[in-house]
């Protein structure tokens, strides 16, 4: 099944909506893919879904989802009761090369510039086809939002540059995290300790707390 790229931004919300209500079978049966019996070996599968019915071009590029528009494409998993069931992974974390870095220049301001968030209802018992997709909408970082993503893209950054990754836990940041990201154990790549030598670590991704994810549901589509 071929889609053809979205032409405008209203074109992208447009088809998006045209999904709220639909289960996840019911859009695999339209882009002609097979439904996973768990997501043990393919997490990233209703993502994929969404991109491949929605349109988008980027593949594995480091480039938002739909770079023609530069709109990021994020499936968020939530409960019945419209709360996220986990963190969402923005994008992979540089661990080197970062002095001098700004938040004004970072990779993960240009994911997080314009979102459009696709919740889908997706609690463990109810099967994957089952889940079933609700209302998106397409997101932009208010300046007071923005500001809490950058002083926490500042602390992580500041101790990732200061030799400290091994020690950052979920407790730092407010709105943001950084945690391995990594398919095994055995994917390593370099970082430098706090005396500045080389070592080997598991790679690190951004992720948006569940806090903030709710406030965006709740500012947008009006749950509490």
């Amino acid at each position: 099944m071929k889609i053809n790229i979205p032409a405008n931004e209203d074109d992208l919300l447009a088809r998006a909506q045209a999904l709220a209500g639909l289960n996840l079978a019911e859009i695999a049966e339209q882009a002609g893919v097979v439904v996973p019996k768990n997501l043990t070996r393919e997490k990233g599968w209703i993502g994929l879904l969404l991109e491949q019915v929605l349109g988008a071009s980027a593949g594995s590029k480091p480039e938002p989802d739909f770079p023609h528009l530069g709109i990021e494409l994020k499936s968020l998993p939530i409960s019945m009761q419209g709360k996220p069931l986990e963190t969402t992974f923005v994008c992979v974390a540089p661990l080197t090369g970062l002095v001098g870095a700004s938040w004004k220049t970072s990779h993960i301001r240009n994911k997080m510039a314009r979102v459009l968030w696709v919740p889908v209802i997706s609690e463990r018992h109810i099967p994957i086809g089952e889940r079933i997709v609700g209302t998106p909408f397409i997101w932009s970082p208010s300046p007071e939002e923005e500001q809490l993503l950058a002083l926490d893209w500042q602390e992580l950054t500041d101790m990732i540059v200061l030799g400290e990754v091994e020690n950052i836990s979920g407790k730092h940041g407010q709105v943001l995290q950084l945690r391995p990201k990594a398919a095994n154990s055995q994917a390593k790549t370099q970082a430098f300790n706090k005396h500045g030598q080389p070592f080997r670590t598991l790679p690190r991704g951004f992720y948006l707390k569940t806090s903030f994810t709710q406030m965006l549901l709740r500012n947008h589509l009006r749950i509490d």
